[in-house]
């Protein structure tokens, strides 16, 4: 008999990684099935382990949604499966999350379960807006409600609060100002709208509870926080100055005009330049993290469309000859990160270690590789000053003439000019597979969607590979017309061989770093976040 896995029903907090507990995150990093919410932030999803198998479950008020009877029901045979779960909720899992009928089939079951708190958007929503919901003088506590369904609330006591908090009120902000001032609330109590508290994309409308529905009428409004009281009034005092946010404008209503931020950060945060921008990544998903986290770094929501799966090569023989005849070598030409990984494990395989590369020397295409090959416990002797493989024999140290150069690379589709001029500088080069890199069977459905809902502001390319790999996916997803998904985000390609590659498939290139590396690539489109 299986023995049982367990589920870690999981708080999100309200939507930046930044704000994921460690517990949680720890989970996420080694988790083996992933149930999930519509309002879970897709840059959780780039902690999850290679292979982790993901099911969305998300409920969004007015659309079709999984039945929280069937979630249940799935969480407790995905347990007894033996399965390591984390079901993730945005939020914090007691909070309006339903989860109280999930623990309770888990245990009747005789599932183990454990519940790891969050950051509930009712607390952090109106702090990152700005607002305090307690002050001495204006609101000695507050009161949090779900407005899904205004018949259910108790108005003439909720009129009588001082600082009232209402989640999922989106669709009835008509029906709740009417029932406020029916209970005795004045017109010019003081509302603030927080639209993607947390988010990238967060918004905030503020006004009095006669003005804002006529403030935000045409706007899309979900998913928000509402708060009413007079703590709004407090906003002005404690965020940023106009101008250090990324946006501000404001937009008249009458004689109560209402200010409008949209900002990544809490509100005395510096602006960051790529702050609203979500930026698409399309290199392999084990190596997107480290770009992630420069874009993260910036301000970007960033999501994976992985175009590149990294693989064994289809046989080892040349490699493994090339390891038994090492001293025959006097150069070690490593190209790419994945070229020092995988033929450092495979001499490592081979009952070797870094003593039997003593008498050689080494040079690397980038710095990234180079930082690469330094983690692995060995330094180049040589990088080329501008990073890029067509400078390398140009820069060479020595003359290359009668030396013999093992050159580890991708097994197809790599470039040729590197063979090609040692070759004719009358060195002898032995090119070997330490790897392969293919495209992955299916589009990731996170991204997919993204691009459809018009979302990706930037989508970056790291190689030819990850467009040609790209330009697959999007065609056996989405068609013939698979490049209409494209129109309204920026192209940006790591470098000149890349950017040809864009041009041809694409049609285009928006954005080129003047430095070919994942640093210069981001502040290229930092750069032009800032100019457009």
């Amino acid at each position: 008999m299986t023995e049982s896995g367990t589920v870690y029903i999981v708080g999100a907090g309200p939507g930046s990684i930044d704000y994921l507990t460690l517990r949680g995150r720890e989970l996420l990093q080694r988790a083996e099935c992933l149930v999930y919410d519509a309002l879970v932030d897709e840059g959780l999803l780039a902690l999850l382990p290679k292979g982790c198998y993901r099911i969305d479950v998300g409920k969004r008020g007015g659309q079709p949604s999984t039945a929280q009877s069937d979630i249940t029901q799935l969480l407790v045979r995905l347990a007894l499966e033996g399965r390591q779960v984390v079901r993730l909720k945005s939020g914090d899992p007691f909070i309006f999350g339903r989860t109280a009928a999930e623990v309770q089939a888990l245990n009747e079951a005789g599932c183990p379960v454990e519940v790891v708190p969050g950051i509930s958007s009712a607390l952090a929503a109106p702090l990152l807006a700005g607002i305090p919901l307690t002050d001495p003088v204006w609101s000695h506590g507050f009161g949090v409600f779900t407005a899904h369904d205004p018949d259910l609330l108790d108005w003439p006591t909720l009129a009588r609060l001082r600082t009232l908090v209402l989640l999922m009120g989106s669709r009835h902000l008509e029906e709740i100002v009417h029932r406020l001032r029916q209970n005795g609330c004045r017109g010019d109590m003081p509302v603030a709208i927080i639209r993607w508290g947390g988010h990238s994309q967060q918004q905030v409308w503020e006004g009095t509870l006669l003005t804002i529905p006529q403030v935000t009428r045409g706007e899309t409004l979900s998913p928000c926080v509402i708060v009413f009281g007079e703590v709004v009034r407090l906003r002005p005092y404690l965020e940023a100055p106009q101008g250090q946010n990324s946006k501000f404008k404001i937009q008249n209503s009458g004689e109560n005009p209402v200010a409008v931020h949209c900002f990544a950060n809490a509100p005395y945060a510096p602006p960051l330049p790529l702050s609203q921008k979500t930026i698409l990544i399309t290199r392999a998903a084990e190596q997107s993290s480290a770009f992630a986290d420069l874009l993260t770094a910036q301000g970007a929501t960033v999501v994976d469309l992985p175009a590149l799966e990294m693989r064994s090569p289809s046989s080892w023989v040349g490699l493994d000859g090339a390891i038994a005849a090492l001293p025959s070598f006097q150069w070690l030409i490593l190209s790419s990160a994945n070229a020092v990984n995988f033929f450092v494990d495979r001499l490592l395989d081979q009952g070797k270690d870094l003593r039997a590369l003593s008498r050689l020397k080494i040079a690397v295409v980038g710095r990234k590789t180079a930082a690469v090959l330094r983690k692995r416990g060995l330094v180049p002797d040589f990088i080329p000053p501008d990073f890029v493989a067509d400078s390398l024999v140009d820069r060479f140290p020595e003359a290359v003439a009668g030396q013999r150069l093992l050159f580890p690379r991708v097994e197809s589709g790599g470039r040729e000019v590197l063979v090609q001029e040692f070759t004719a500088a009358g060195a002898e080069v032995v090119e070997v597979a330490a790897y392969e890199s293919g495209c992955p069977e299916f589009a990731d459905p996170q991204a997919l969607a993204a691009l459809k809902q018009g979302r990706v502001d930037v989508i970056t390319f790291a190689s030819s590979k990850t467009v040609v790999h790209t330009a697959q996916l999007l065609e056996q997803a989405l068609g013939a017309g698979w490049r209409e998904v494209l129109k309204g985000a920026a192209i940006a390609s790591i470098g000149p061989k890349t950017s040809d590659s864009c041009r041809e498939i694409l049609g285009r290139v928006d954005i080129e770093p003047a430095e070919y590396t994942l640093d210069g690539l981001t502040e290229a489109i930092a750069a032009w976040a800032s100019a457009s």
